[in-house]
């Protein structure tokens, strides 16, 4: 009873001061909106407003962005194959995370924005969709919402668990309260040993938590890869070409004089530039223009034209097919401590891998390429451009690299066949 009373008074502060912060909800999504139009949009979604009747048989996958939602492509592609029967809902936090989703799998699988953790707005998101279960990825812990599942009898699986040693910090903020909520998860899928006890020292019951792998190692190459990359090819021709990829706003400086000093060697060489967020698009077309070269958009262009120095890929859901047309590939967010991102998508892909030392949201998989040889790993924006100028001119350093890349991720498979294997409980019986 007293654990009872406890929860109830925590849930009771952590509702209420939510409920005190509820108007800077909205000044925030005027805020992103000016920089980010799509923020404008689903309004209604992000506090649990919906129209129609509600729903039923709904399986619930909520991916809090773009690299959540590549993770979960597997998964969900094996759902959808495994389970027709069920309707398949995905939720995101961000717009890109949307269009991401949109673009993986358009109107075969339900988007809507998962609401703020309000107690009114978590109740009608539930009673709406009436998941059969809920599958929450990677690190999104939101006290209201794991509470209304268990109360509801819905499970909860937090899969391709991970859990930094920064944001361990961070929820020890709400610690009496999140490891709560953690205990009300059926179970908790992490990706390696160290999350799993990270997961534990937050609060999780150590029965709860299995290690089930990275579903990342599951990530499916394009179709038609080689097609795509050889029609690219045939617009640049002979010429070097290097990749930036999910680069960040403090990255987009850097980038723009890592080209230059490389030109300096390699006068022909092309970048290809996938800024991460969609509001840096035409920004980082600006300032490649301003730094007096030729520039031409995916979206406009559609490919590298002759005399390009810098083509930029501003569309979504096409990185994984353009780092198959670089023959290097810097990984942004981790010059500066954003934590890195995606790296098995280019070792998946034959590209050789250079990052900054900034890797904390991925450092076992970094920690595993690089032991394998497959990664170069710079302390700073000097040392990632001559590690790039250094492959650059070294052919057979970059095969090694992307054999090496290759073999790791297909010794790595085999999360995803865990991961479903855990879910079928779960699953309400066929119809």
């Amino acid at each position: 009873m007293r654990k009872d009373l406890i929860e109830r008074l925590l849930r009771g502060l952590y509702s209420v001061a939510l409920y005190l912060l509820a108007p800077v909800t909205v000044y925030h999504l005027i805020w992103r909106g000016f920089r980010q139009p799509a923020y404008f949009r689903g309004w209604l979604e992000r506090y649990a407003v919906y129209r129609g009747p509600a729903q039923t048989r709904t399986l619930w996958l909520h991916a809090v962005s773009v690299g959540e939602v590549n993770a979960a492509i597997p998964l969900v592609n094996a759902l959808r194959r495994g389970r027709p029967d069920l309707r398949l809902l995905v939720t995101t936090i961000t717009p890109t995370g949307a269009d991401r989703a949109r673009a993986a799998w358009s109107d075969s699988v339900e988007h809507v924005y998962l609401p703020y953790d309000l107690p009114g707005a978590v109740g009608r998101f539930l009673k709406h969709h009436q998941p059969c279960a809920a599958l929450i990825m990677e690190t999104e812990l939101w006290p209201n919402l794991l509470f209304g599942c268990r109360d509801r009898g819905i499970p909860a699986y937090i899969l391709n668990a991970r859990l930094s040693e920064r944001s361990l910090r961070g929820y020890r903020v709400l610690a009496p309260l999140v490891s709560r909520a953690l205990r009300t998860v059926r179970t908790v899928a992490a990706q390696s040993h160290a999350d799993g006890q990270r997961f534990v020292e937050l609060g999780a019951d150590p029965r709860q938590v299995v290690e089930t792998g990275n579903l990342k190692f599951d990530v499916s190459v394009p179709d038609a890869l080689e097609d795509f990359a050889q029609e690219c090819h045939r617009h640049t021709g002979e010429r070097p070409v290097w990749i930036a990829a999910s680069t960040h706003e403090d990255e987009e400086a850097v980038t723009v004089a890592m080209h230059r000093h490389l030109r300096e060697r390699f006068p022909g060489l092309l970048l290809l530039w996938a800024p991460r967020h969609p509001e840096r698009f035409r920004v980082v077309a600006e300032n490649a223009r301003s730094a007096g070269w030729q520039v031409s958009t995916r979206s406009r262009a559609r490919w590298p034209q002759p005399g390009d120095d810098v083509f930029v890929i501003d569309t979504l859901g096409e990185l994984m097919s353009f780092y198959a047309c670089a023959d290097v590939a810097f990984v942004g967010g981790s010059l500066q401590p954003i934590g890195g991102h995606n790296l098995l998508e280019p070792a998946a892909t034959g590209t050789a891998i250079v990052t900054g030392p900034h890797l904390h949201n991925f450092v076992e998989i970094a920690q595993r390429l690089d032991d394998a040889g497959a990664l170069r790993i710079g302390q700073d924006a000097e040392q990632v451009e001559a590690a790039v100028e250094r492959l650059l001119a070294d052919p057979a350093e970059r095969a090694q690299m992307v054999a090496a890349g290759r073999a790791l991720v297909e010794t790595g498979r085999g999360a995803l066949a865990r991961t479903m294997a855990l879910l079928q409980p779960a699953l309400p019986p066929r119809q």
